[in-house]
C-alpha cells in the first residue's frame, strides 16, 4: 500500500504497511554535480506535484557498482546526485518520536543508506529511523583547499553532507512524526567513524543529542594537500587539476584511486575527536561505543597466510589505533605476546585492537566529561553456514542493532540465522537497549538491564552473548591495553 503525506516542501507518497510508513529517497541537498562538484552542499528546496518516495534512491558513486558492502545485490542505482535520505516512521505515533539517524559503513568509499532496514526499530520502539546517503571517496573527502577559500573544508564534504541532513531533519522531521529535540546519531565502521568525527564538528552541535558508534575510528590526522599527486595522475599542471576534475566523468575520478578518509580539516572537523570530547565537557553528548569480539575475521575469512598488503596495512591500522603515535613498539609487542600466531591471526587482532582501543578511549573520556560513556563487546558467534568458525566478524551486530530478524521480508544482511531462538532473543534485548539510549540518553533499563558507564577505575563492559553480562576489564582487553601502552 502507499501513503500520501502533505509537507511544507510538497506532497510525498511513500509505502505503508505493518505499522510503519516508509519514505525513500527524500532529497535533503541539491545535486552536488557539475560546478558544484567538490563544493559544500546546499539545502534542497521543495518540489511540484507529488514526490514518489516508494523506490530506493541512487547510491553515491563508488567502486562497488552492483554490490552492497557485504557482497549482496545493492538496492538502487549509482549517481553523483545522491544527497537523499530514507525515513521510516511509526504509523500510530500520537506525539513526536525520538529520531535515530544512521550513517552507513563502507570505508568512506562504498555503501549506502539503502542497505539498512529501519522498519522493526520504528515499530518496536515508536521511533523515527532515518538513513542517510552522502558523497563518498574523492567526491566527499578530497582536500582541494589549494584552489582557494571556496574549497576550504572540501576534505570533509561527506561530513558536510551529513550535517546538512541533520539540518534538514531539524527543520522537517516533525512532519514525519519525529522530535527534532531528541536525535540520536548511530553508525558502524566508517559510519561509526562519522559519528565520532561529528563530535568534533561545531556546525553539527545542537543537531543531535546522543551518539552510538559501532566499530569506529576517530578524527586525528590533519588534511593533506594531494594536488601534486593528482597532477601526476591526470598529467596536467597542478593549477589545472580542478578544472579537469570538474569535467571528468565521475567513474574516471573513482578510477584514480584517491579514496577517502577522516581528517581534521580545520574548517568542518576542527580538532581531533578526543580533544573535542574533553573540550565540550558537560555540553557534549552521551555515547555508546563498542566492537565485535573478532573484528578482523571479516577481512581474513579465516585465512592464516601472509598476504602482500598486510605489512603496510598493519602499520596503518596500528597508527590509527594510536592516533598517530609510532606503531612499531605495539606491533612488536603483539608478536611477542602471540609467538605462535599466524600472519592471518595477527592481522585479525590488529583490526580488532584498533576498533577496541578507540571505543574504550572515547567512552572513558565521555564518562569523565560527565555526559556518560558506555562500552560494549558483541560476542555472539556468527552461525550462518558461510560464517561458522569465524567468530564474530566486523559488522556482525548490525542486524541486532536494527533487530531485522523480526522482519521476515528484510533486505538487510545478517551473519546469524534468523530462525535461531537465541539470536532472536539477543536481538530483541540489544535493540531495546539502543532504543532506551535514544529515548533517555542512558542505556540502563533497556533490554539488557543494568549497564554502568565506563570509567578507568573499573572498566565496566557489557558483553553481549547468549547470556549477556557486565564484566570489569574483560580479557583480552586487560592484556592488550598493556600492548597499546595504556
Amino acid at each position: 500500500m502507499t501513503k500520501t503525506r502533505s509537507t511544507r516542501l510538497g506532497t510525498v507518497r511513500g509505502l505503508q504497511g505493518d505499522g510503519v510508513n516508509i519514505y525513500l529517497g527524500i532529497r535533503y541537498g541539491e545535486p552536488a554535480t557539475g560546478k558544484n562538484r567538490f563544493l559544500a552542499p546546499v539545502m534542497a528546496s521543495g518540489w511540484q506535484g507529488t514526490f514518489d518516495a516508494t523506490q530506493f534512491p541512487d547510491r553515491a558513486i563508488q567502486p562497488k557498482k552492483t554490490e552492497s558492502t557485504l557482497g549482496e545485490k545493492a538496492n538502487g542505482s549509482m549517481s553523483e546526485d545522491c544527497l537523499t535520505l530514507n525515513i521510516v516512521s511509526p504509523e500510530a505515533a500520537s506525539a513526536p518520536c525520538p529520531v535515530l539517524v544512521w550513517f552507513h559503513g563502507g570505508g568512506f568509499q562504498n555503501g549506502s543508506a539503502n542497505e539498512y532496514d529501519g522498519t522493526v526499530l520504528a515499530r518496536q520502539g515508536n521511533v523515527v529511523v532515518v538513513t542517510v546517503n552522502n558523497r563518498l571517496g574523492p567526491f566527499g573527502f578530497l582536500d582541494l583547499s589549494y584552489f582557494g577559500e571556496e574549497y576550504l573544508g572540501s576534505a570533509s564534504n561527506g561530513f558536510r553532507d551529513q550535517i546538512l541532513a541533520l539540518q534538514w531533519i531539524n527543520e522537517h522531521i516533525e512532519e514525519y512524526n519525529g522530535d527534532p529535540d531528541n536525535v540520536t546519531l548511530f553508525g558502524q565502521s566508517s559510519g561509526g567513524s562519522s559519528v565520532l568525527s561529528l563530535l568534533a564538528a561545531p556546525s553539527a552541535d545542537g543537531l543531535y543529542h546522543r551518539a552510538i558508534a559501532h566499530s569506529a575510528t576517530c578524527a586525528y590526522r590533519p588534511s593533506v594537500d594531494r594536488t601534486g599527486q593528482i597532477s601526476e595522475k591526470l598529467g596536467v599542471p597542478q593549477d589545472d587539476c580542478l578544472e579537469r576534475l570538474q569535467t571528468l566523468p565521475a567513474e574516471d575520478i573513482i578510477n584514480l584511486g584517491l579514496g577517502g578518509s577522516v581528517t581534521v580539516d580545520g574548517c568542518v572537523i576542527t580538532r581531533p575527536t578526543f580533544d573535542a570530547i574533553v573540550e565540550r565537557g558537560s555540553s557534549g553528548v552521551p555515547l555508546i561505543a563498542g566492537t565485535t569480539l573478532t573484528e578482523g575475521t571479516l577481512y581474513t575469512r579465516g585465512n592464516d597466510d601472509a598476504l602482500t598488503h598486510y605489512a603496510g596495512l598493519n602499520k596503518y591500522l596500528a597508527t590509527d589505533m594510536l592516533c598517530g603515535q609510532d606503531p612499531d613498539p605495539y606491533l612488536e609487542a603483539l608478536r611477542q605476546a602471540y609467538p605462535a600466531a599466524t600472519a592471518g591471526r595477527i592481522h585479525e587482532m590488529i583490526w580488532t585492537d584498533m576498533f577496541r582501543r578507540l571505543a574504550m578511549r572515547a567512552v572513558e573520556l565521555s564518562s569523565a566529561a560527565g555526559v556518560g560513556g558506555w562500552l560494549y563487546r558483541f560476542d555472539l558467534p556468527a552461525n550462518r553456514r558461510e560464517w561458522q568458525g569465524l567468530g564474530v566478524p566486523h559488522a556482525a551486530e548490525m542486524a541486532f542493532t536494527f533487530n531485522t530478524f523480526a522482519n521476515p521480508d528484510t533486505y538487510a544482511y545478517a551473519f546469524h540465522e534468523a530462525n535461531d531462538a537465541i539470536v532472536r532473543a539477543v536481538a530483541l534485548d540489544w535493540s531495546n537497549t539502543v532504543l532506551q539510549m535514544a529515548r533517555n540518553g542512558n542505556p540502563a533499563g533497556g533490554g539488557l538491564h543494568d549497564w554502568p558507564s565506563y570509567h578507568s577505575s573499573d572498566r565496566q563492559c557489557l558483553i553481549i552473548n547468549e547470556q549477556s553480562r557486565v564484566e570489569s576489564d574483560p580479557e583480552p582487553d586487560n592484556l592488550h591495553r598493556m600492548l597499546w601502552g595504556d
